[in-house]
């Protein structure tokens, strides 16, 4: 049984993935292991803290990570990697 990831551990999975090239919802839902719910409160804070940005494309939205969210996935990572080694 693997341990339950934290708030943290979740937003930042989010972040990465997003960064990777997943753009879609249901893309980052699914490969972030998300229920619908959590991911969409988790994508709007995103965007309110202007993590991410929301782009229309062809009637579709459209998750794509900011200057400032990579800053933060970079900070994170640095320290998730510094406190869990």
């Amino acid at each position: 049984m693997s341990k339950k990831r934290s708030r943290l551990e979740i937003y930042l999975e989010v972040l990465e993935t997003i960064m990777s090239g997943y753009s879609k919802p249901t893309n980052i839902m699914y490969k972030c292991n998300l229920s619908w719910i959590s991911l969409k409160e988790i994508l709007d804070s995103l965007v309110e803290k202007g993590l991410v940005k929301v782009v229309e494309k062809n009637k579709r939205r459209l998750y794509l990570i900011t200057e400032r969210g990579r800053g933060v996935v970079n900070r994170l990572e640095e320290t998730y990697n510094l406190l869990s080694a």
